[in-house]
């Protein structure tokens, strides 16, 4: 069992049973573009738990799985002890893929961890990852978000300040182009800035944006809770400047967005405080003007939606979650939603099982 001093919100299966709905739009089909599998202290989510997630009724029909520091090996040089994560994740892919689990194709893509500021010992880390992905491996991401206010904890690796700017690892970014890999970031609003250089900078890279771009304390009316520091109360100001920073990185093609991880802290909403879990009416209502604001921006076909799972779990249970995403995606077209639901997420990370996505 892993020890790690995660900010996550505890899971209360008890709590989160409490709320139980239909699943709209059964038959839409669903990649999971984001989630994480672990064993902890604090639970376990592995195989058979993700696996009862996905097989309560949405048509989930592939999943990303994304570095969260899982299984490293114990053992041998440091650079190369996240190989370890990348292999734990094909083993759990080889799982799914016997039909054991159900039909869903988890973990069909794996984004590693590998450190890159290496230089170029980089190199030779890929490509270990590469020999035991079972030719999943389709990107990388490393802890980038940082703030100044020690309130402001969404991971429990905290990076250095202007990681992004760095020559390291800038030089790092440009070794991923080489090898087909994406670059998955997950930044607060405060770093969009450091992440459009950095885009700038590596424009043969795809930069896969998480979790609506991280605008801190943005919970309904403006109202956080502990865990968003200076941001509590402060919604409003930061949609702004939020909004002003994603049309920079909007305007760059080798750009994406996730649309979700609105479950953690960080976010500002409260629904983990109510008697009951959020219904997706309640969860729609408070994200739409983050889903429109990427919408608008990115255009759907460069948006794709992410469970955050387990992480988000603390909050509202998958079932609720995907059709609080169905009912934000209700007004859009037929093209769009495929490209939300699964098309994106299909072609960011080069899937193969879509089921019959457009």
């Amino acid at each position: 069992m892993q020890i790690v001093h995660a900010p996550h919100l505890p899971i209360r299966q008890d709590w989160l049973a409490l709320r139980e709905e239909p699943v709209l739009e059964p038959e839409l089909p669903i990649v999971d573009a984001h989630h994480h599998l672990w064993d902890r202290q604090t639970g376990r989510y592995l195989a058979e738990e993700f696996g009862k997630d996905v097989g309560g009724g949405h048509r989930i029909v592939s999943t990303v799985y994304v570095q969260c520091r899982s299984m490293l090996r114990q053992d041998g040089p440091e650079a190369m002890k996240p190989v370890g994560e990348v292999e734990f994740a094909n083993g759990i892919a080889a799982m799914f893929a016997s039909g054991a689990y159900g039909p869903a194709r988890c973990c069909e893509a794996i984004v590693g961890g590998a450190d890159l500021t290496l230089g170029k010992k980089l190199d030779a880390v890929l490509d270990a990852m590469v020999q035991v992905s079972g030719g999943r491996l389709r990107g990388i991401r490393n802890p980038l978000a940082w703030h100044e206010s020690r309130d402001v904890v969404s991971s429990p690796v905290a990076p250095p300040r202007d990681l992004m700017r760095s020559d390291a690892f800038r030089q790092g970014v440009s070794t991923l182009a080489r090898h087909g890999l994406t670059l998955d970031a997950w930044v607060y609003h405060t770093q969009l800035d450091e992440l459009y250089e950095l885009a700038m900078h590596a424009p043969d890279v795809t930069i896969v944006i998480d979790h609506f771009g991280g605008p801190l304390g943005v919970g309904p009316l403006g109202v956080g809770p502990l865990g968003v520091g200076p941001y509590a109360n402060e919604g409003a100001q930061v949609r702004a400047p939020w909004r002003r920073s994603l049309e920079r990185l909007a305007s760059l093609p080798n750009t994406r967005m996730k649309l979700g991880g609105a479950g953690m802290k960080v976010f500002g909403f409260e629904f983990a405080a109510a008697a009951l879990p959020p219904s997706s009416e309640d969860l729609a209502a408070a994200w739409r003007p983050c889903f429109e604001t990427c919408v608008e921006l990115f255009g759907a076909k460069r948006c794709m939606f992410e469970s955050n799972f387990p992480v988000d779990k603390g909050m509202f249970s998958y079932g609720v979650l995907w059709n609080a995403f169905k009912r934000l995606a209700s007004a859009m077209s037929a093209d769009e939603k495929a490209s939300l639901f699964s098309g994106t997420a299909a072609s960011t990370y080069r899937l193969q099982s879509q089921g019959d996505t457009a």
